[in-house]
C-alpha cells in the first residue's frame, strides 16, 4: 500500500504538466466543456488536469482519505466537486451520469471486470477513458518475492488480458500503448525502502535487506524510482459511452 503522500505527489505532478494519450482523449472529449466522473480517483491524477474544461466533477473512491486529498486540490478552483465514498459499481446507483468518465489504474484491482466496465459505460454520455499498466504494476517485485519468501508470483493479468475482455464485450474500443516518464514520487530512498518492505509483507527489521535488494536491482538511492511501478509502460483504452441523461 502506498502512503497517501506518494499518491498526492503523483497527482500534483501529473496535474501540473498534463500529457499523454489518456489526458488527450479526455481533454478532446470535453470540447465543449462538460461534466467528469472519476472512478477510483485517488487524489485526482486523472481528473485534476481536466478541470479547465470541467463544469462539475464527481469523484468515487473507496478510501475517504484520498477523497479528502482530492477535495483539498479542487478547493482552489471554481469547479464543483462531489465526492462519493464507496466501491464501484456498488455505489453506481448514487452517481449521476457524466460527459466523460475516467478510471486510471484501477482495473487490475477489479475481480469481475464486466459489470464494473458496464457501469462505466452506462454513466458516460461522450467517452470512457481508462488507463492501465501494460503489465501488473507490481510485477517488477516478483524477483523480490522469490528472494525474500521463495514465492513465484504470477505475471498476469496484463493489459492484453483487459483488452481481450473489453473487445469480447463489444465496446468498439480504441487503444494506444505509450510510456510515461518517470517522476519523483518519493522524497527519499528511505521512503521507497519502507513502501517496498510493506509491499513485500516484511517486518521493519528487514529494512536494510530491502535496501540492499533495491540497490542490486538498479535503484539509485539519490534519485529513487519505484521498482514496483512497472506501470510506466501504459495502455490507454477508450470507447463511447451509452448514458441517456
Amino acid at each position: 500500500m502506498l502512503p497517501d503522500i506518494v499518491f498526492a505527489r503523483r497527482a500534483d505532478r501529473l496535474s501540473a504538466e498534463p500529457s499523454g494519450p489518456s489526458f488527450e482523449r479526455a481533454w478532446a472529449a470535453l470540447d465543449p466543456p462538460g461534466t467528469v466522473l472519476d472512478v477510483g480517483s485517488g487524489p485526482g491524477a486523472a481528473c485534476l488536469p481536466l478541470l479547465p474544461r470541467t463544469t462539475v466533477l464527481t469523484a468515487v473512491d473507496a478510501d475517504e482519505r484520498m477523497l479528502g486529498l482530492l477535495a483539498e486540490r479542487t478547493g482552489a478552483h471554481s469547479v464543483r466537486a462531489h465526492c462519493i465514498a464507496g466501491r464501484w459499481p456498488d455505489v453506481a446507483g448514487q452517481v449521476p451520469a457524466a460527459d466523460v468518465v475516467c478510471c486510471h489504474h484501477v482495473a487490475y484491482n477489479v475481480s469481475d471486470l464486466e459489470p464494473f466496465v458496464t457501469a462505466l459505460t452506462e454513466h458516460a454520455r461522450r467517452l470512457v477513458v481508462i488507463e492501465v499498466a501494460n503489465v501488473h504494476p507490481l510485477t517488477s517485485l516478483n524477483e523480490l518475492w522469490l528472494r525474500f519468501h521463495g514465492l513465484a508470483r504470477p505475471g498476469r493479468p496484463t493489459g492484453a488480458d483487459i483488452l481481450a475482455i473489453l473487445t469480447a464485450m463489444g465496446l468498439g474500443i480504441g487503444h494506444e500503448r505509450w510510456s510515461r516518464p518517470a517522476g519523483a514520487d518519493y522524497e527519499s530512498f528511505a521512503e521507497l525502502i519502507d513502501v517496498t518492505r510493506r509491499r513485500l509483507c516484511l517486518p521493519p527489521r528487514r529494512a536494510a535487506d530491502v535496501a540492499d535488494a533495491l540497490i542490486e536491482a538498479g535503484v539509485d538511492p539519490v534519485h529513487p524510482q519505484d521498482l514496483g511501478s512497472s506501470g510506466r509502460d501504459v495502455l490507454t483504452i477508450w470507447w463511447a459511452g451509452r448514458a441517456q441523461n
